[in-house]
């Protein structure tokens, strides 16, 4: 490793263009070819949506049947890899260096890495998954029979699976490993930095480029599908209790005011913007789950928490086995599916996790980013989920029929609650802040990748991605509909099969990066 101490003792700066004319500061290759490549993928699936959808489609369905092996089997991996590095000595070291303080709070930190994580999630599917596995809306897990106590149980173990280890796993492999050749060893801090142990000064060339670009266009297509998938959501949920119309025209409306309240925010910076939304989400989120909690059916809640941790623990390796499965539609439909998707947003939500948690210790970095949130979701699952599939089984409200609306899941379950109209209200106000969050961090990390890894490149390259998020979202919806939508969303997914071995590769690095520290830092040896 000679080659990589020598580099880890100087400074290294990647090749970068001034272009002050427009106020910017960007890495030509990378910035160049991923605005140019969205743009033509954006003229092409409004040319033809249809026949875009479909040969997307294909491609992410191939990449999920032909690759179900390697996306279950690296998806273990990284857990595997996350809790050995808790346990080992190297998760004393911490992320840019002994004397290295925090920037944020625990409580502030949190809120952030979890509303960039999987929040909107979290607020969508906490209703809408448990029940399509209860009622068997599309296959159930294991090959259970729907609507029994045993499909149940595994509605709610199933889901936690989805949400808990695995996928912040994921996160915490790309967080770590960008943190840690950042802040440790004086790297920029892209995604390329992380391959330097790997393939040498490659990582500054076509290899690196191509590393960064990818990341960039997984980001930026990952964002832009769920800020149209969400507009769809929210006007929907609008419709539902006001009487819109849930048309075209209100899910343009939706984009434009996420989009305005996302450049509002990333102006701010990251301190007043991203941080400040995150702590308003996560404090009005707590008071809805408290309150659902309260009033909905309190003592079935408690027994489900417990029912689920030991249905999760219990099936954990039934669910992560991707060998000889008698549900095997229900594993590529669900569980691959999550993994590549999961994995198609790593760059983002692991760049910005990177981003905000330099003087944490590998260990409570990892504890934080993937023990805590794990159990955060236990709760959040175990109170909405729960509520639902207590009125499915008690045959109250709309959802004892079945899954009619994905997007209406969450109202169905809240209009049999106290003051519906209201807790509908906070819900729609915690997805629309959720998407902002998401579409301001993810502009700071597709910047960043853009900038050749600086973090204080100019606003108006932030202002920049977030219109581009926007405009690329409003474009689809408005030239092709649902069709291009899903024709985005394939494409995301489809770049999570050759990113799954990038971050494989990241965990060899990573590990070798943590050994070199631990020798010359730990155990204050030198050269």
């Amino acid at each position: 490793m000679s080659d990589v101490e020598d580099l880890y003792e100087t400074d290294f700066e990647v090749g970068q263009s001034n272009l002050q004319r427009w106020g910017m500061d960007v890495h030509h290759p990378v910035f160049w070819v991923s605005a140019g490549l969205a743009i033509l993928f954006v003229v092409g699936v409004l040319m033809a949506p249809e026949a875009a959808k479909g040969a997307l489609d294909g491609a992410k369905w191939w990449s999920i049947g032909a690759f179900d092996w390697l996306f279950m089997a690296a998806g273990n991996i990284f857990v595997i890899f996350c809790l050995a590095l808790i346990v080992l000595p190297v998760g004393k070291i911490r992320l840019g260096g002994e004397t290295a303080k925090p920037e944020f709070s625990r409580p502030s930190w949190f809120a952030m890495l979890f509303a960039a994580g999987m929040g909107i999630g979290l607020m969508f599917w906490s209703v809408a998954e448990p029940t399509a596995y209860y009622t068997g809306w599309y296959e159930t897990p294991l090959g259970v029979e729907a609507r029994t106590p045993a499909a149940a149980d595994m509605a709610m173990s199933a889901t936690m699976f989805h949400w808990g280890l695995h996928p912040w796993a994921i996160y915490a492999v790309v967080a770590l490993s960008l943190a840690f050749f950042s802040y440790n060893k004086g790297l920029p801090l892209t995604i390329r930095s992380a391959f330097y142990p790997l393939i040498g000064d490659h990582s500054w060339g076509i290899v690196g480029h191509i590393i960064d670009t990818v990341a960039v266009l997984a980001t930026l297509f990952g964002l832009a599908t769920s800020l149209g998938f969400g507009a769809q959501q929210a006007s929907a949920g609008l419709a539902y209790l006001f009487g819109f119309e849930a048309g075209i025209n209100t899910q343009i409306a939706v984009i434009i005011v996420v989009t305005a309240l996302a450049l509002f925010s990333v102006i701010r910076g990251l301190d007043g913007g991203v941080k400040l939304l995150s702590n308003i989400n996560m404090g009005i989120a707590a008071v809805l789950l408290l309150f659902v909690f309260i009033v909905g059916p309190t003592a079935v809640i408690i027994a489900t928490m417990g029912d689920t941790l030991i249905g999760y623990l219990g099936q954990i390796v039934s669910y992560s086995n991707f060998v000889g499965r008698e549900d095997e539609a229900w594993m590529h439909g669900w569980t691959v599916f999550y993994w590549a998707w999961w994995i198609s947003w790593s760059p983002f939500v692991g760049m910005f996790i990177a981003r905000v948690s330099k003087g944490r210790t590998v260990r409570e970095f990892l504890i934080a980013v993937l023990i805590i949130p794990t159990i955060v979701t236990l709760v959040w699952m175990s109170v909405f989920g729960g509520s639902a599939l207590d009125q499915i089984q008690n045959g109250v409200g709309s959802l004892a029929g079945g899954l009619e609306s994905v997007e209406l899941a969450m109202f169905h379950m809240l209009e049999n609650l106290p003051y519906a109209t209201l807790t509908s209200v906070i819900g729609i106000v915690l997805v629309l802040v959720f998407f902002i969050t998401s579409s301001d961090s993810g502009s700071l990390v597709i910047d960043a990748i853009t900038a050749g890894g600086k973090v204080d490149a100019p606003v108006v390259q932030r202002i920049f991605w977030v219109i581009i998020e926007g405009v690329v979202a409003a474009a689809l919806l408005f030239g092709g509909g649902a069709d291009a939508l899903t024709a985005l969303q394939a494409a995301a997914i489809t770049v999570g099969l050759p990113f799954t071995v990038v971050l494989l590769a990241m965990c060899v690095c990573l590990y070798m990066g943590l050994l070199h520290e631990k020798k010359y830092v730990v155990e204050g040896t030198s050269d």
